[in-house]
């Protein structure tokens, strides 16, 4: 049961974010709700579909029923964040003991909001997890799987392994990792990393993304960069 409060703010920052719910007028009301408030909502309506939502596109927030048909919430959560997608993530549920809140958060949730409750809270939440998510450019270490970039050090090490990056290429791969799971084009590349503001008609990148995929891939059994053709590149820990 979700209790409506009209005082809640619809001044909100731009957010997209996924709720994946299978009580079909819960999740009506819940994408009205989000939408009047400004935020653009996606919905899923059981666990595998809400899965392949959330590992194909980049949400600012996810919004998690516990219990859901095909694949459960905390299965969901659990996956998602073995793929370092660490997108924060509120997990929904009926069961509202101390125990079970416990479990989901640590199954990888960041937030657990017992039913029935508040609109009001539940947006109050969500947009709290969205300021988290902005705070993470301050962030001083990425990780994609068993690759990892300090930023401070301005070091990069893969399952242990220290590897030796050019400045740009080291420019380049943090800006792959800080977006990491979506696809990052030729233009957003050339802008954040090159600092031209066209292109150049030069195979600049695609050199280096060679360079950089060697380095990083070259030895270790699991693939991270690859090419979207027609749109860009990905990196993924699932290659």
């Amino acid at each position: 049961m979700v209790c409506y409060s009209p005082e809640y703010s619809p001044n909100m920052p731009d957010m997209k974010i996924l709720v994946i719910e299978d009580d079909l007028e819960a999740a009506a009301y819940l994408v009205k709700a989000f939408n009047e408030a400004g935020i653009v909502t996606d919905h899923a309506s059981d666990g595998d579909l809400g899965f392949y939502l959330a590992t194909e596109n980049n949400y600012d927030v996810m919004v998690i029923d516990r219990m859901l048909p095909k694949r459960d919430g905390l299965s969901i959560v659990s996956e998602l964040r073995e793929k370092s997608i660490d997108t924060p993530v509120l997990i929904l549920s009926a069961l509202g003991q101390v125990d079970d809140r416990v479990t989901g958060l640590r199954a990888g949730g960041d937030d657990y909001l017992p039913k029935p409750y508040s609109f009001s809270e539940l947006l109050a939440r969500v947009e709290v997890l969205g300021r988290r998510k902005g705070m993470r450019d301050n962030d001083t270490v990425y990780r994609v799987g068993d690759l990892e970039l300090d930023r401070l050090a301005h070091e990069v090490h893969r399952a242990g392994q220290k590897i030796n990056l050019q400045p740009r290429e080291f420019r380049l791969l943090e800006y792959l990792m800080k977006h990491a799971g979506q696809v990052v084009t030729r233009t957003m590349l050339l802008e954040n990393v090159w600092d031209y503001h066209f292109d150049p008609q030069t195979n600049v990148i695609d050199v280096h993304i060679s360079r950089l995929r060697s380095k990083i891939e070259k030895g270790f059994d699991k693939a991270l960069l690859r090419t979207v053709r027609g749109a860009g590149y990905i990196l993924k820990a699932d290659g």
